[in-house]
């Protein structure tokens, strides 16, 4: 099993965006995925629960949320056995303990900025915890940083192309400036699932992110199995 935390101090970059997408177009390829929101503003758990059960199922966590009466918290955060990705959503800003525990447990750290100056600075303060503070190099994390929003031949393009290329971290998906992924998170579905033509270009960068992830190597999931049973998860 993987798991993929989706981080940044800076609210409002994108990271509840890039967590249902990448849920969402993992399930689609058949990968068994879990998406835990542990944000408290809940929008993961909102898209959660506007999503059909006619696309590709999503186990939800709404992990920000105390347990329910008579539960315990290891019960509400189990996951189906045979999950393939756990997908976090995190709350803007980590501090002492829980930055660095959070950090540990991923498998995968995704890293959500938009080319604005304010979280090109931001953004690069918090690359500097994940360096120093969560060790990311030294715990053979795996680190990506994913251009939110971008509109091309812009200098505030410009500006981001540049900040990235000083990381030395590679930027495994671009996300373009566009409605769809308004629309998309109304309707509980990834941007890869809306039947729309001008979508069609927006399916890219999440196929780019799986193959970065594994992708075709990593093992298929074999369709026709029985339903999942219930284990329980450290998260």
């Amino acid at each position: 099993m993987q798991s993929v935390i989706v981080m940044n101090a800076k609210g409002g970059c994108g990271k509840t965006t890039v967590a249902t997408n990448l849920a969402s177009y993992l399930a689609a390829q058949g990968r068994a995925t879990a998406l835990f929101d542990f944000d408290p503003q809940g929008s993961s758990s909102r898209w959660q629960r506007e999503r059909s059960t006619h696309n590709a199922f999503v186990h939800g966590v709404d992990a920000f949320r105390p347990p329910p009466p008579g539960k315990t918290r290891s019960w509400q955060m189990r996951l189906p056995e045979g999950t393939e990705f756990v997908i976090i959503d995190t709350p803007a800003g980590f501090s002492g303990y829980d930055f660095e525990s959070r950090v540990a447990k991923a498998d995968i750290i995704l890293v959500p900025v938009l080319p604005s100056a304010i979280d090109i600075h931001s953004t690069a303060d918090f690359i500097r915890d994940l360096l120093l503070l969560g060790k990311v190099r030294a715990l053979n994390k795996k680190l990506g940083i994913i251009a939110n929003r971008t509109k091309l031949r812009t200098e505030s393009m410009h500006k981001l192309e540049r900040f990235l290329e000083t990381l030395g971290i590679p930027v495994v998906a671009r996300i373009r400036d566009t409605q769809n992924y308004v629309r998309a998170a109304e309707l509980g579905l990834g941007v890869h699932e809306l039947d729309q033509r001008d979508a069609a270009q927006d399916i890219e960068p999440w196929a780019q992110l799986y193959e970065w992830l594994g992708g075709a190597d990593l093992n298929r999931a074999i369709p026709g199995l029985p339903a999942p049973q219930i284990s329980t998860s450290s998260w």
